[in-house]
Parts: C-alpha cells; structure tokens; sequence
C-alpha cells in the first residue's frame, strides 16, 4: 500500500509525511462577536503586550487588575485573562510550528537586520518602503525571506530581522565591512553593511549562514522576538511549509504522532510525483516536487 500525494515537512532531523484523509474538513463555525466581546478583547491584547516582559504570575496579576473595571467579579475577570492567555499560548505554538517548518524546508544564506537614518525615513515610510522593497526583490531576483519586526528595548527604535535566501548573482550594491561601537557589549564590532540599503534606508547588517546547522540559532533569535512583542511572522510569496509526494510503504520506518496519523520516514525515501518516480530524496528533487503553504 502507498500513500498518495502526502505533505512532507523536515523537523530539523528526520521527514513526516502526512498522508491525505478521507475525512471530510470540518468547517469553523463563523460565531459573530458582539461588540462587547470586541471590545473585552482589544483591552486585553493592549494589556497583555503592555506587561509581556513580566514574569507570568506577576502578568497575569497585572492584566486582571487592569481588566476588573469592566466585570462583576475577579473570578470571572480572571477566568477570562488565563483563556485568553492559553489562547495566545496555542497560537505561538501554531506559529513556532509552521515556522520551523518552513524554515527547514527552505534553503537561506544570510541573516539580516535593517534599521533606519532619520534622516532618510520616520517609522512608517521605513517600514512601508522597505517591505516594497522586499518584495521586488522577491518578485525580480528570487530572494526569499522569513522576518520579524521588532522594537529595541532601549529606545523603542523600529528593526527588521530575517533570514534571506539571496541567490547567486542576485545580491543589490556591495557588502562592505564597517566598525562601530556596540552599546551592548561596550566593544568594536565589524558588521558587513550592504551599500543598497545603507543608501536607501539607513544601518544594516548581512551576516552569513554557512551552514544548515545555524537555522536552529536563527530560528531561535526570530522566535525570541515573536514570543516577546507579539508581532507576526513576515513571510515572502511562496514560502513552502510542505512537498508533495505519494509514500511507499517501503520507505516508512514507523507510525508517529497523535492517534499515530502522520508517517516517520527513512532518510533515503524516494520522491515520486502522481506515479513517476523524481528521485531519492535531496535538495535538488525537492525543488522539482509540488510545494504546499
């Protein structure tokens, strides 16, 4: 028996397939919110991001004094504050997931961070006209990225972080190695600056992954600040979470996962697209198969 037209992601050490159901896709009950609930939630969101950098217990305290003014009883304000904050916990877990994912699938060669000059951008412009940026670049030089926005905690100053797959040949200026003074570790530091965007936005930094053992690092630093501020997860067009391809049975080591729905592969499983066999399983096949978001 084969499992026809699975989705396949790496978790960083092995391959899962996730073989096609027959069961039918429940649809989401559209339960409109009144605007009570609306207004209970934005006032919980404005709390929660206000006091994220607090312990949990001491978040939580703080967010339920914050919110009481507007129930009957603690009890209640405070059952509402723990689902709301479990709900957050199950997003992050949905979001760290697909993330990896699709970090782990992709190919990525530099990590990045950009910030801006004053006197070439305000907050909203920076990030306006940087994010058209990226997508040019997507669109004309098949770069490809993964990204955060977040604040300094210093200075509250708008960054750009991300990891970029930036093809051959494709890269925009030059890189040039300029020093500074870090104001964290209070020494010299050299950082590679790409002269496009130091031109045209302001401060950058291009640092290298030279290898595929370093995306656990920089999923790590993206995920610190997702977790942190609560900001979402840039991704460019077309960033794959999965490939396509039917499963032997011969190419699976065993059953794993909840109720035992997903397959553990060997690291040598054969690729075959609607019947035709693509190749033993690497970078260079996986390019040819279907890809899923």
């Amino acid at each position: 028996m084969s499992f026809g037209n699975a989705k396949i992601y790496f978790d960083g050490g092995h391959y899962i397939a996730i073989p096609q159901t027959n069961k039918p896709k429940l649809k989401k009950r559209n339960v409109k919110k009144s605007p009570k609930e609306i207004e209970l939630k934005t006032k919980f969101e404005e709390s929660y991001c206000k006091n994220n950098n607090l312990k949990n217990k001491e978040k939580i305290e703080r967010i339920v004094n914050e919110l009481n003014v507007n129930f009957d009883e603690e009890n209640i304000t405070r059952d509402f504050v723990l689902e709301n904050i479990q709900r957050k916990r199950r997003n992050a877990i949905v979001r760290r997931t697909r993330l990896a994912r699709k970090i782990y699938l992709g190919e990525w060669n530099w990590f990045c961070t950009f910030t801006y000059d004053d006197k070439k951008h305000d907050e909203q412009s920076f990030k306006t006209k940087l994010s058209n940026c990226f997508k040019h670049m997507t669109s004309r030089k098949k770069w490809r990225y993964i990204g955060v926005w977040e604040r300094s905690p210093k200075n509250n100053r708008l960054h750009f972080h991300g990891i970029f797959f930036i093809p051959e040949k494709s890269m925009v200026g030059e890189l040039i190695q300029k020093e500074d003074y870090s104001l964290v570790t209070k020494t010299r530091q050299r950082t590679n600056q790409n002269t496009y965007f130091l031109n045209h936005f302001g401060r950058n930094d291009f640092s290298p992954i030279p290898h595929k053992s370093l995306l656990g690092n920089a999923m790590a630093y993206l995920m610190k600040y997702i977790e942190k501020s609560g900001e979402r997860i840039v991704y460019s067009r077309n960033t794959p979470t999965y490939f396509i391809s039917d499963v032997m049975d011969e190419d699976v080591v065993s059953t794993i996962g909840q109720e035992d729905r997903k397959l553990l592969l060997f690291d040598d499983f054969g690729c075959w697209d609607e019947g035709v066999y693509m190749g033993q399983v690497s970078r260079q096949v996986i390019k040819k198969m279907r890809k899923i978001n």
